[in-house]
């Protein structure tokens, strides 16, 4: 099978692994992101499903960091 034959990887914004997330989110932003940045804003939203799941929902997480830029906080 050539490449062009291979489906896309569908991404499930609902429950992405941090590893994906800071691909998505550094492919929009344009910037290097880290799984270790994803994971901290993460952690400290409480947006993390748990151990066994490792994921978040990307809009969540999205929603945190307008709410925290809104209220003039950071998240490093």
């Amino acid at each position: 099978m050539t490449q062009r034959d291979e489906q896309p990887t569908k991404l499930q914004i609902t429950a992405i692994s941090v590893a994906d997330a800071a691909k998505v989110l550094a492919s929009a932003y344009g910037r290097r992101v880290t799984e270790d940045q994803v994971r901290a804003v993460a952690e400290a939203g409480g947006l993390l499903r748990g151990q066994a799941d490792d994921t978040i929902n990307l809009l969540e997480y999205v929603a945190f960091l307008v709410r925290e830029v809104a209220h003039g906080r950071g998240t490093d």
